[in-house]
Parts: C-alpha cells; sequence; structure tokens
C-alpha cells in the first residue's frame, strides 16, 4: 500500500509538471536596415512583457516564455520570410511578434504564418493593405493604420496655418500607403498637395529628386521615409540646397536618430507618430527605465502590448496552440473586464485563470477594432531648440 500511495503521488507531481512548457515566441524586427535605431528598444520592450509573465509562474501551470529573434531587414520580403521560416521550422514558436515594416509583414503573412497557422502581432506595420488582408484571423497589430496617420498628419498641418505641401515617399507598401492617404486627407480638407513622388532607399545621392520637389515648390516638405534610409538622406539634400526649411515627419521618421542627424537644423518642424498618454504610458516608461533602456521609443510600448496580448490571450485559451488563442485575443484587448497596465500582467493572469475577464490598456491604450488593429492615438512633436519635444496628443 504504501509504494501505491508513493506512486500515485509521484504520478501527480509528473502531471503537475507535464503541464507546464517553454512557451517560445518570436521576434521579427529590422536589426538591420532602415530603422535600424528603432528595433532594439522594441525588442526590449517585447522581452519585458514575456519576462513579467514568466516571473509570475500564473501562466499555463508555471510556463515559462522563451523569446527567439530574428532579423527582418524591415524592406526585404525574401530575407524576412525566411527569418519567420526558421522561426516556425527549427524553433518552435508559438506566436510572432513582428513584422516591423508592412511590405515583409504582408509577406511572412501571406507566405509563411497563414500556412503554419502561426499568430503575428505586429506593432509597427501600418499599412492600410493589412486593414483588409486575408489572414486566417492570425493577424493583428498594437499599431494603427495610417488610413488613420494619414488623417491626423493632415490636421496637423491645417491647423499650423500651413496651406501647400510637397510629399516624399519611400518606394514601398508603407511609403505609398501613407503618402495616399495623407494626399487625400489634405486635399479633402482645402489644402493643396504640389506633387506626391516616390524615392528609393539606399542612394548616395538625392539631387535629382530634390531638384523635382523644389520644382513643385510647397510651405513644406512631408517625408514619408526611414530615417535610418533614404528620408534622412531627401532631408539633408533639402537643407544643402535650401530647396525647404520646414518639414513634417510621421512615424518612420520620428526617432532619436533624426534629433541626431540633423538637431537645430529643422527647428520648426514636425509631425507625429503612434504613442498614447496617461497613466499606462507612464507605467511603461518608468518600467523601461529600471529595465536599463529607453521605453519613449517609436513602437517600443506596441512591442510590450503585442506580447502581453498574446500571453494574456493563450491564459483566456488555456491554450498556447495558436488555432485556439487566436479567437481570445480580442477578449483580453477589450472590455468589458478589469483594466490592465504595463506591470500589471500577473494581476491579469490572475484574475484569468479565476475566471474573470480582463480590458488590457498597456502602454499605448489598447483598444483594438476592425480586424484586430489599433484604433490609434498619436502624439505631435516638433523642433523646439534643436530638441525633438512632444507638444500634445491626438
Amino acid at each position: 500500500m504504501k509504494k501505491l500511495l508513493l506512486a500515485t503521488a509521484a504520478g501527480a507531481l509528473m502531471a503537475g509538471a507535464a503541464g507546464a512548457e517553454e512557451i517560445k515566441l518570436g521576434i521579427s524586427l529590422g536589426f538591420t536596415g532602415p530603422l535600424e535605431s528603432m528595433a532594439p528598444a522594441m525588442q526590449q520592450g517585447a522581452e519585458m512583457a514575456m519576462k513579467e509573465v514568466s516571473d509570475s509562474g500564473l501562466l499555463l501551470d508555471g510556463s515559462t516564455v522563451v523569446a527567439v529573434t530574428g532579423d527582418s531587414t524591415c524592406i526585404d520580403a525574401a530575407a524576412a520570410t525566411a527569418t519567420v521560416e526558421r522561426l516556425i521550422a527549427s524553433e518552435g514558436i508559438k506566436g510572432l511578434i513582428g513584422g516591423m515594416c508592412s511590405g515583409e509583414t504582408i509577406a511572412s503573412l501571406e507566405n509563411v504564418a497563414k500556412a503554419n497557422g502561426i499568430v503575428m502581432i505586429s506593432p509597427s506595420a501600418t499599412s492600410p493593405a493589412l486593414t483588409d488582408i486575408e489572414d486566417d484571423g492570425l493577424f493583428f497589430r498594437t499599431a494603427p493604420s495610417d488610413a488613420r496617420q494619414g488623417e491626423v498628419m493632415a490636421q496637423i498641418i491645417a491647423d499650423r496655418g500651413i496651406e501647400t505641401v510637397a510629399v516624399t515617399y519611400t518606394n514601398n507598401d508603407y511609403g505609398k500607403g501613407l503618402a495616399d492617404s495623407f494626399a487625400a486627407a489634405f486635399t479633402a480638407n482645402g489644402g493643396t498637395v504640389t506633387v506626391n513622388s516616390a524615392h528609393d532607399d539606399g542612394k548616395a545621392d538625392y539631387s535629382a529628386e530634390i531638384a523635382a520637389l523644389s520644382a513643385a515648390g510647397g510651405d513644406a516638405l512631408v517625408v514619408v521615409g526611414y530615417v535610418d534610409q533614404g528620408g534622412s538622406g531627401i532631408v539633408r539634400g533639402a537643407l544643402d540646397s535650401g530647396a525647404f526649411e520646414t518639414f513634417v515627419f510621421p512615424d518612420g521618421m520620428v526617432g532619436q536618430a533624426l534629433e541626431d542627424n540633423f538637431g537645430s537644423e529643422i527647428e520648426g518642424s514636425f509631425g507625429q507618430n503612434p504613442a498614447a498618454e496617461g497613466e499606462g504610458r507612464e507605467a511603461y516608461l518608468a518600467m523601461a527605465e529600471t529595465a536599463g533602456f529607453d521605453g519613449s521609443g517609436a513602437f517600443s510600448a506596441e512591442a510590450y502590448d503585442a506580447a502581453a496580448l498574446m500571453l494574456l490571450a493563450m491564459a483566456k485559451a488555456k491554450s498556447s496552440d495558436p488555432a485556439v488563442y487566436k479567437e481570445h485575443i480580442m477578449d483580453v484587448a477589450n472590455g468589458p473586464g478589469d483594466e490592465i497596465l504595463p506591470g500589471e500582467l500577473a494581476k491579469a493572469l490572475e484574475i484569468i485563470n479565476g475566471g474573470g475577464d480582463v480590458d488590457y490598456v498597456g502602454g499605448t491604450s489598447v483598444e483594438l477594432v476592425g480586424p484586430g488593429e489599433s484604433a490609434g492615438t498619436f502624439r505631435e512633436i516638433q523642433f523646439t531648440d534643436g530638441k525633438l519635444e512632444v507638444v500634445g496628443y491626438r
């Protein structure tokens, strides 16, 4: 009888241990390429959420979460696809934080994630084309669509009394989608777009593009580009030639590199990028500071929120199987339920494990609409005394 009891107890312990998993989540970001300066803080944000959940011991019988990273390059669809294939086939990930840029995100989703049934939550892919893409319920994003950003940018420019602008955009899904969205909104509000033309990244000389933009003219130049690539090349060329003095910067240009590259040269220039204000953002910034990185970087909080949503959905589904937990991402992202801020993931897991509901607010005031994308709040920035400062939220 004693041996039987010991065997039964050992079996119970083994069953409990068997319930815990090592859950791998992939992070596919452009660690090289036109937004490489933004990628590290995004990775750190996602990994901070994973560590918070692992440390709680409350996910799926004490499962731990491990990050596996890959370089999407941001602009090379083939490289991004190969990266995601590796993360799925070799690493066995149960979800993907990424992609980073819209074109490679579309390629990764259509060529790899759908075929393998892997959930993707992008913190930064903003092309309007992703709103209606056929995704089998696998794709979500914590960044708002550029259809919304175009409207916000048009309003910010109009509010500053600027009536005519030239537009240059990086020649890909992100650039064209945002440029077209903005142009439609700006002209609908009575503004004039003098030219809306593409530029290619990776060029040493943008004098031809600057000459065309200058000939068209405008009170400001809208640069829908990448801060670590052609966008900065366009700005440098425009400044050196005296073609434009005032620039408008959307999300792909708003980063520390912009301040480092130009500082007081772009005094009075302005723009916007996705970011929320309030208690959630302040909590995230404080957590990031404690963890040793700057959480104010573009899309860093969105990456934290992407990882958090994925893990809370697993808890709600009682499964790490993407085919199961994908149905619960909208549930944990929106009300009703207890509001959850950064640093409160253990609290969220306790509520979910107890049968309750959560409304994940996170660091970016998460509210997923439509097919699972952020409704969107933007911070308005401008350059004053050579420094990027936040002047409001939209």
